[in-house]
């Protein structure tokens, strides 16, 4: 049975002990992403929102026994906790039920394709602005954060934003990247400064 993690943002560049088993793939589903849940870490990280551009996300199979296992080592590399689990860590199996959110059908049927793959796992995280649980920060917003930041944060933020893979192009990414200048950055560099 194979098991996969899709993937769009710090998943790709910094696995930390997500058992990812071979590179990641590209061919992932469209998805609608976009830079638009403040982290603790002050990033402003990708997530999914329904009726936004959709961009090709990527994914990798897990080395884990079962859908259960690989929703937990996704949730502990996601530093979600245990009580949101449910709502948080999706999944969609052939045969074993799927988490009921709306781009469940596009994973299915994107799935339905690759009959190798048994079951997959992905973050659910919603947008989060100014410790808002579910709110939809504006582009103007988020580039305004953007600009307060500075030192560490900054330096964190930045890398998210430049790290996260260039073909994810969202229209929060191209006014970062005009206001910001925070271009994307290879893989090589983003892995090799960890």
């Amino acid at each position: 049975m194979t098991i996969v993690c899709l993937g769009w943002g710090s998943l790709i560049w910094r696995q930390e002990k997500l058992p990812v088993i071979e590179p990641w793939h590209d061919d992932g589903p469209k998805l609608p992403v976009e830079f638009a849940r403040q982290s603790q870490g002050g990033q402003i990280t990708l997530v999914i929102k329904d009726g936004l551009p959709a961009s090709r996300v990527f994914w990798a199979a897990l080395d884990v026994a079962n859908l259960n296992d690989a929703r937990e080592v996704l949730r502990v590399r996601e530093k979600i906790q245990a009580s949101s689990a449910e709502q948080n860590v999706a999944h969609w199996s052939r045969n074993d039920g799927s988490s009921r959110r709306s781009e469940t059908g596009t994973i299915e049927m994107w799935a339905a394709q690759k009959p190798e793959i048994e079951a997959v796992v992905w973050t659910a995280l919603p947008p989060k602005f100014d410790k808002e649980n579910g709110r939809m920060p504006t582009e103007q917003e988020v580039v305004a954060y953007l600009q307060t930041l500075n030192g560490q944060q900054r330096d964190d933020a930045e890398k998210y934003v430049r790290c996260a893979p260039p073909r994810i192009r969202t229209p929060y990414r191209i006014a970062i990247e005009r206001a910001l200048d925070w271009i994307p950055l290879a893989l090589e560099s983003c892995c090799s400064s960890e």
